[in-house]
């Protein structure tokens, strides 16, 4: 990563702690942000795949699994 004189060293987020940043953000990753801050068992510290597998343990519908693969492209590119 690259740092850029007089700003302080950017943090690198974990995915959990990514996809919570999110909440006020629209659409499925908004909502997956926002059902993430109710669960106290969401993986902060947690991978895209930590994630999913919290979702499945869920049992949670299908759109927020897609939200989960959007948000690893998005989180990838950050």
């Amino acid at each position: 990563m690259m740092q850029i004189e007089g700003l302080p060293p950017a943090r690198s987020l974990s995915f959990g702690e990514w996809v919570l940043s999110q909440k006020d953000r629209g659409g499925l990753i908004g909502s997956l942000a926002t059902g993430a801050a109710a669960d106290r068992a969401f993986p902060k510290q947690g991978n895209p795949e930590d994630v999913r597998a919290r979702l499945r343990t869920l049992q949670a519908e299908g759109d927020m699994f897609e939200a989960v693969d959007d948000a690893e492209l998005d989180w990838a590119a950050y």
